[in-house]
């Protein structure tokens, strides 16, 4: 990718986002809010977004809706800082479109970011852009990737990555984080918590952490749902005592047939889940500045901080405090 410092850019950056036949509608008009809203300090608007397509014309999106396009060459009278190619579920298929690939590594030598929403990553895969990089993509697709192009660090737990001017993110709203990471990186991290809070979005579902929730993960892998409303009162009673005793009386069943059925339909052990559980809303209250660390604890039901960090270990590999540095506010 070219180099560029910030001094030289443009006060006004290009954005333009790539869309094929059945785009996912989300996939483009999710950072296209983002990037439309962002402000620059003297109140002007930060982006100009355009839509672009091979022929240009309307193209009909996943849900039956048309979105009016450019054709690609309108890229050349004004090149965009950066290129972001839509997903869904065609983008495969348009991944191997001739014209979209010199389209792509045209802008690859010009423009200063690259990047792709959802499965826009099988794109940046075939025209060679993700070789030897980080990458990721739709959650269900990462094996996929992974198989077709060994030579790409697919990373199935992340919300998006960013490599060497490369930006690829998770499906559907992952493209409103990424979006929110880049102008974190263009404007500042004010401008970035101004939009989330008018979004009413998280700040940062940072890359390097888990696609899915604890708890989301596990209620898809339980097709039953036996355990939904309890799993529901965990989460409002993460401070109190939720130990199997106190579990199984909740659930109404004995000790060992609410352990035994509990692993077996969810697909942990109580214990573990409930530390997962934990974790994870001790990680959301640091990303989002709600809690010191001391308090963290005791909000959260770890008892201390030796045990809080003995978890934060097990699930993310890092410290509590190393975790803040990295992903908090």
């Amino acid at each position: 990718m070219p180099s560029f410092s910030a001094k030289h850019l443009p006060s006004q950056r290009h954005v333009a986002i790539v869309l094929f036949d059945r785009t996912k509608l989300i996939d483009v008009t999710g950072p296209l809010q983002v990037f439309n809203d962002a402000r620059l300090p003297n109140g002007e608007k930060a982006y100009w977004v355009s839509l672009v397509s091979e022929a240009g014309g309307s193209v009909v999106t996943d849900t039956g809706f048309a979105l009016e396009t450019q054709p690609f060459e309108a890229c050349r009278a004004r090149m965009p800082d950066t290129v972001i190619v839509s997903g869904g579920d065609s983008a495969t298929r348009a991944a191997r479109s001739a014209a979209l690939l010199s389209f792509l590594g045209e802008m690859a030598g010009q423009c200063r970011r690259l990047a792709s929403v959802c499965l826009g990553a099988f794109a940046l895969a075939h025209g060679g852009h993700l070789n030897g990089r980080r990458a990721t993509t739709h959650w269900e697709n990462c094996a996929q990737l992974r198989e077709e192009f060994p030579q790409i660090d697919v990373r199935s737990d992340a919300i998006f990555e960013e490599d060497g001017g490369i930006w690829t993110s998770a499906g559907v709203t992952a493209g409103i984080d990424m979006a929110l990471a880049m102008i974190e990186q263009d404007l500042s991290r004010l401008e970035a918590l101004r939009l989330a809070q008018s979004l009413v979005l998280y700040v940062r579902r940072t890359g390097g952490q888990h696609q899915f929730s604890a708890a989301l993960t596990r209620q898809m892998q339980s097709k039953s749902g036996e355990f939904d409303d309890l799993i529901a009162k965990m989460l409002a009673q993460l401070s109190s005592d939720l130990s199997v005793p106190r579990l199984a009386a909740m659930a109404r069943m004995s000790e060992r047939s609410f352990a035994r059925k509990f692993t077996a339909t969810v697909g942990t052990a109580p214990a573990r889940f409930v530390e997962d559980l934990r974790v994870d809303a001790a990680c959301e209250a640091l990303q989002r500045g709600e809690a010191r660390l001391s308090e963290l604890p005791f909000l959260f039901g770890f008892g201390n901080a030796e045990r809080m960090r003995r978890a934060f270990h097990r699930k993310k590999g890092i410290s509590p405090s190393d975790y803040r540095i990295r992903f908090g506010k």
